[in-house]
């Protein structure tokens, strides 16, 4: 019998509030900073990692890929960010950083193939994750400031689901029963 902690928690908590940071920014509200940074690392980053190394252990191979690959997506992006300020590159240009986000989202579109056969709350939250990466990667492509705070505002969104999804398995967990509907 496996009696560890499930960690779809953790990972579900950690992608939401970091995506929710980060999509305040690209939404125009505040400037990239280094608790963006700090979050994109430590709480998205490495937070999912962990998260995802659980899910291996529970034999959850999707939660193990999603985690995982999230986990060190919110590193890469960190790193994006910092090489060029460290002076070990140069920074990213528009078309790299559309190249970079379509890769995750045709990883997000097959993720979402695969929640069709799971609860509908994580479809729509990797289907609203897709439309978030669709509309940043227009944002670069086009250099439309409307277009990011509309991917903003749609990244916001996205965080707030799999926060909700990440507490109400928490809430519920802590309680024994279904208190919130995930």
């Amino acid at each position: 019998m496996d009696n560890t902690a499930n960690p779809a928690p953790l990972g579900l908590c950690a992608f939401g509030m970091t995506t929710i940071l980060l999509s305040i920014h690209n939404a125009g509200f505040i400037a990239l900073s280094s608790g963006i940074i700090a979050m994109a690392i430590f709480y998205g980053g490495f937070a999912q990692v962990i998260a995802g190394a659980m899910e291996w252990k529970k034999n959850n191979t999707f939660g193990f890929v999603t985690f995982g690959s999230f986990g060190f997506f919110w590193i890469s992006l960190a790193f994006l960010v910092m090489l060029p300020v460290a002076g070990l590159s140069k920074a990213v240009g528009p078309a790299d950083m559309a190249a970079f986000l379509g890769v995750w989202a045709l990883f997000t579109l097959g993720l979402l193939v695969c929640t069709i056969k799971m609860h509908r709350s994580l479809m729509v939250t990797i289907f609203m994750l897709l439309v978030t990466f669709i509309l940043l990667i227009t944002a670069e492509m086009t250099a439309s400031t409307t277009i990011r705070v509309i991917g903003g505002v749609a990244g916001i969104i996205t965080g707030l689901l799999a926060l909700y999804i990440g507490i109400g398995q928490l809430v519920n967990e802590v309680h024994g029963r279904r208190v919130l509907p995930v």
